[in-house]
């Protein structure tokens, strides 16, 4: 069974969705530990209604990112996981730990990569101009949102959204990737290969599997 780590920063709706399909079976792998940098991100109540272990590492704590990432890389290091999820985590993580998860640490972002890296993305696309919007699943690398695609999911953008709708929008599609790409993982098809996304032996395009 693929151990997974996931990092939090905030609320969890993406991690109760791997909750849920790891508790229906759904999803190939077990949760064993949720970290949060926050001490009130309401995700760590999910966790520990799940029965899944929790941690605390709040950056405060640490004089620099390095030092946080160093004791950060410890505790997750110690729960042995196959695979790290990032869901909401808010930090900028440094070139050694990114390094250290390379090829199995996945993040989603509220955009089409490599459009809108960075925050406020949805609030971006509507000043834009944009008609569609979306997210991506994306193996983690050194580039900030930089690391290759594997699965996007698309919305439209209507003239008279706001960015909670869009965002609203995007977090339906979110809970529907995420997992899939996170199950594509624990089943042995995904891998990160020469920089790039592989599933099922075969190199993704730029904007990751086009099927839905």
């Amino acid at each position: 069974m693929t151990r997974i780590v996931v990092l939090i920063s905030g609320n969890g709706s993406n991690l109760q969705t791997l909750l849920d399909q790891a508790a229906n079976g759904r999803l190939g792998g077990e949760v064993v530990a949720v970290i949060s940098n926050k001490a009130d991100a309401y995700g760590l109540e999910r966790a520990r209604l799940a029965g899944v272990a929790t941690e605390v590492l709040p950056g405060r704590d640490f004089a620099d990112r390095e030092n946080y990432d160093a004791a950060l890389m410890t505790l997750v290091d110690g729960y042995r996981p196959d695979l790290v999820v990032l869901a909401g985590f808010m930090r900028i993580l440094t070139p050694g730990f990114v390094r250290h998860y390379e090829g199995r640490m996945l993040n989603i972002h509220p955009s089409l990569l490599p459009k809108y890296q960075g925050l406020n993305t949805h609030q971006r696309a509507i000043d834009a101009g944009d008609d569609e919007h979306g997210c991506s699943v994306h193996f983690v690398t050194e580039e900030l949102d930089g690391g290759p695609v594997i699965l996007q999911a698309r919305v439209p953008v209507f003239a008279d959204d706001d960015a909670a709708a869009v965002a609203a929008r995007v977090q339906v599609q979110e809970h529907a990737i995420y997992p899939l790409a996170v199950r594509w993982f624990c089943d042995g098809r995904l891998a990160m290969k020469g920089g790039q996304a592989w599933l099922d032996g075969e190199p993704l395009p730029p904007e990751g599997h086009a099927g839905e």
